[in-house]
């Protein structure tokens, strides 16, 4: 069911972009001064997308990393090269549609080979609240999966009240209590 709202219409226009050459401290910093939880990779003088930097790639390179190797790290080391795109006159479901089926949470809006804006969860959110069930369901949904994908079969598998929060879940027995994945999992 088409909204009658098209992708152009919603978009952020005031984009932030960072060169492939740029450092991720930089990139950091760029993003923290800026208010923004992205970057668009493109060379000077190009309005080609190169790719996305996102926050989550800078946290999991500060995790892994160390602060020595953290200098010497560019955004073209890091960024999603393959990105996930839409068209400026796609309809907000469509771009919903693309959200879910690609796990993403931002879409570069191209126009003839152009990056005309970014669509992001947010922007959709402004413009109908109401669409905010629709990506929360997305986003629990995504989380059951992770769950299930984690949980080892043989010590999960029946429901009841988890005895440490007091949830009601799919239970792991252990050889002092019965516990919820989420309780299981903060041990």
């Amino acid at each position: 069911m088409d909204t009658g709202i098209k992708v152009g219409d919603i978009m952020t226009r005031n984009l932030v972009f960072v060169t492939p050459e740029t450092n991720l401290v930089v990139c950091a910093r760029t993003m923290v001064k800026k208010r923004v939880g992205n970057l668009l990779i493109k060379e000077k003088g190009s309005d080609k997308l190169k790719g996305i930097l996102t926050e989550k790639d800078i946290v999991w390179a500060v995790v892994k990393k160390s602060k020595k190797e953290l200098k010497n790290i560019l955004a073209k080391d890091l960024m999603k090269k393959r990105v996930v795109t839409i068209k400026p006159f796609a309809d907000v479901t469509e771009a919903m549609r693309r959200f879910k089926k690609k796990k993403v949470r931002r879409l570069p809006v191209i126009e003839r080979g152009k990056l005309i804006g970014i669509l992001t969860d947010k922007d959709i959110l402004r413009m109908d609240p109401g669409l905010f069930q629709m990506i929360a369901q997305t986003i629990q949904i995504r989380e059951e999966t992770e769950k299930l994908k984690r949980r080892d079969v043989n010590s999960f598998g029946k429901e009841g009240v988890c005895e440490e929060c007091g949830v009601f879940d799919i239970l792991n027995s252990n050889d002092v209590q019965t516990i919820c994945e989420d309780c299981f999992s903060k041990r």
